[in-house]
């Protein structure tokens, strides 16, 4: 039997968005392979005619950065052949590869305290690759559990947005030394805009995680982890209503029950973020059972390095790198929920598929 017109089409679609995907990453593993090398080689970053002080001291030389930037060069070669060999995982390898880049671009941007030309260089085409992977997975979806799959990817890179955008309407903010609740303390000059905004990252989420409870059909353990994600996001929508007061207020001893309750909220987001990963990884198969207990262990370490800089909050003293830790910590939770989306929606494909 000969293919259709409307098949050959949908082939030559997906053919090419492949296509898209295997040089997106080759582009990028190549650049995080050279780049990482040169840092490596030369540590005070004469090689590729960069200033140590670009770092606002976060780090006294390139070599660690250096060491990452190369490891995630090997992560999207790996990505690189599996998509080319099209392996069963191979569209995990993709978001993996790609969603390590977006918390890499993150976090530099954090530390240098600008976005510069070249992020948008090397980041829209991880932005491009992703939405490439999405459609390599030769599944159709059904058309409202797929818009509440694609929220939850919408969310993370809309908070990724929120947290290069907002630090930037506040000249004094520093991203690698203060924390994102900082954005919104009461006199913050970024309160109001991050209050506003943030709201749509709320709607996004709790969208995406009704999805993932109206998705469990029987699956006892998905449909758990949907219900702590729906209280994560409805947390998130009387979070803004207890804010912490700006460092200076607390040294002198200005605290209040706001803050006393914006601690509270912190603990019980995390809580929730914790249940979700936990029962989401039961759900699953081995592959993404792993890679949630990779996260888990990821929030409690770097979890565990911001924690020890909230006294030095407290009383107003420096912290370099506490903002460093705490947006790790949130992009490897905004990277799970995409990972979890994308599964979803090949899970959603397959059934789909076989329906028919």
């Amino acid at each position: 039997m000969e293919p259709t017109t409307e098949h050959r089409k949908k082939f030559g679609a997906t053919k090419w968005k492949r296509i898209t995907l295997l040089i997106v990453l080759g582009y990028e593993a190549v650049g995080c392979i050279i780049g990482g090398t040169f840092l490596i080689a030369t540590p005070d970053g004469r090689m590729m005619d960069m200033p140590i002080d670009l770092m606002n001291g976060v780090f006294r030389d390139f070599l660690v950065p250096g060491i990452i930037l190369f490891g995630l060069g090997i992560l999207n070669t790996i990505a690189f052949f599996a998509v080319i060999r099209r392996t069963h995982s191979d569209w995990f390898w993709a978001y993996f590869s790609l969603g390590g880049l977006l918390i890499w671009f993150w976090v530099e941007i954090s530390i240098l305290h600008r976005f510069h030309w070249l992020h948008a260089m090397w980041g829209l085409p991880v932005i491009a690759g992703g939405l490439a992977a999405i459609q390599i997975i030769p599944s159709k979806y059904a058309s409202l559990s797929k818009a509440m799959f694609i929220c939850g990817i919408l969310s993370s890179f809309f908070y990724l947005a929120l947290n290069i955008f907002v630090p930037m309407q506040w000249s004094a903010y520093n991203s690698a030394s203060q924390t994102v609740s900082e954005l919104s303390a009461v006199n913050a000059p970024t309160r109001q805009l991050w209050v506003w905004l943030s709201t749509l990252y709320t709607v996004l989420v709790v969208a995406f995680s009704w999805g993932v409870w109206k998705s469990a059909q029987g699956n006892s353990r998905l449909r758990i982890a949907g219900c702590f994600m729906i209280a994560y996001g409805i947390v998130n929508v009387f979070w803004p209503l207890a804010p912490m007061h700006l460092r200076e207020v607390l040294a002198a001893g200005g605290s209040s029950i706001s803050d006393t309750m914006h601690l509270v909220f912190a603990g019980t987001t995390v809580m929730l973020m914790l249940l979700g990963i936990g029962f989401g990884a039961a759900a699953f198969g081995k592959t993404f059972r792993l890679y949630s207990i990779i996260t888990i262990l990821m929030l409690a370490v770097f979890g565990f390095l911001t924690s020890l800089d909230a006294p030095r909050v407290q009383a107003n003293l420096s912290t370099p790198l506490a903002g460093v830790w705490e947006r790790i910590n949130i992009g490897v939770f905004l990277l799970w929920v995409v990972v979890l989306a994308i599964t979803l929606l090949r899970k959603e494909g397959v059934q789909t598929a076989n329906d028919k």
